[in-house]
């Protein structure tokens, strides 16, 4: 609104300057002309007047421009003070965001140490074998007790196998740990289909050998199960074995050997527990029958004791009402004694009473 009043202003004030040269640019009438000289004089007041209305316009539109300048200066301030601070803070952020990365590339870099230093242990085959039976050995100690196993037990045969756990009113289930890690691995990585059939045959080859070995040591007719564990101690093998290898999984049928993973030896450590849980139950079944009829013979000697006492409250409530009644009786009689309302006729005589027969007795 400003804006518009200055601009009709300074456009007042340019017409006015201009009919100013216009009007001085004309010929001047003769010097002896009154009417003239009133005009000249009325035009020069008229100028002056427009002069002072552009100077204030002048003004206020300096001053408009400045306040406008110092508005957009202030907020322009603000601005670059929140760029600046939000830069700040992004800036912050970043850095942290670096530092968890870097954080994290170390512990990539640690990672990657840690599983070569894993690849290189499980590259000799005895810390493959202990860490197969530490695998094992945790499974089975987090969920069966101390006296339903038995780690590195000794056969009859001298063989050795890595658990034997314990059943009730049978023989012993035999656990073996195998990690058959070299030749999964060759083939695996096997790129040629001429080197993945000479991986498959290895792995067919070793697995076969320890299907063998156990079948062979462990299977002891009449001291252990019919049926023995080959326990792999990794998901991934156990799987490429599964879908790669079906026909070693129907030798090992044949040969009377379970394979299983370590998620499979979870399972059946849970179904051995339910077997001794039940065995548990059908052993105290004698006694929990015992237990009941003694239960049953308190109870029946219980309910005879209530119905007895049943029997003497009974009659204990028949003597109350009794002493009741004689005592209404004898508040009856006082009560006429003291009002004097009998008759001559109605008093007993002692003549008319009847003698005692016999003492009282103590209680009666």
């Amino acid at each position: 609104m400003e804006q518009a009043l200055v601009i009709a202003l300074a456009s007042i004030a340019a017409v006015c300057l201009a009919a100013v040269m216009v009007l001085a640019l004309r010929p001047r009438p003769p010097a002896s002309d009154p009417t003239a000289e009133a005009r000249l004089v009325e035009l020069n007041t008229r100028v002056q007047t427009m002069a002072d209305l552009l100077a204030k316009a002048q003004a206020q539109l300096q001053q408009a421009v400045t306040e406008r300048l110092d508005a957009v200066s202030a907020r322009l301030g603000d601005s670059m003070q929140n760029s600046a601070k939000q830069t700040t803070e992004h800036l912050q952020q970043l850095h942290a965001r670096l530092a968890v990365i870097d954080n994290a590339q170390k512990n990539i870099t640690d990672l990657a140490s840690q599983v070569t230093t894993l690849q290189q242990v499980l590259a000799d085959k005895q810390s493959r074998g202990a860490f197969g039976q530490g695998q094992m050995e945790a499974i089975i100690q987090d969920r069966l007790p101390k006296d339903s196993y038995e780690f590195q037990p000794t056969l009859s045969n001298r063989a050795r196998p890595d658990c034997c756990i314990y059943l009730p009113d049978a023989p012993p289930l035999v656990i073996d740990a195998k990690f058959p890690l070299e030749a999964v691995s060759a083939f695996r990585a096997a790129k040629s289909e001429e080197e993945r059939k000479l991986a498959a045959a290895r792995v067919r080859q070793d697995v076969a050998k320890h299907l063998t070995d156990i079948a062979e040591k462990y299977l002891i007719p009449g001291e252990t199960q019919d049926m023995a564990l080959m326990f792999v101690p990794s998901e991934s093998i156990y799987c490429e074995l599964y879908d790669s290898f079906d026909d070693i999984f129907q030798k090992a049928y044949r040969a009377r050997v379970i394979i299983v993973s370590p998620s499979l030896l979870m399972l059946a450590i849970q179904v051995i527990q339910q077997i001794r849980k039940d065995w548990a139950m059908r052993a105290a079944a004698d006694r929990i029958l015992a237990e009941v009829a003694l239960l049953i013979d308190d109870v029946q000697r219980l309910k005879d004791r209530v119905e007895h006492l049943g029997r003497h409250f009974a009659q204990a409530n028949k003597d109350i009402e009794q002493i009741t009644i004689s005592t209404q009786k004898i508040l009856n009689r006082g009560e006429r004694i003291q009002a004097v309302e009998f008759d001559g006729d109605d008093i007993p005589s002692a003549a008319i009473l009847p003698p005692a027969t016999r003492p009282v007795e103590a209680g009666k």
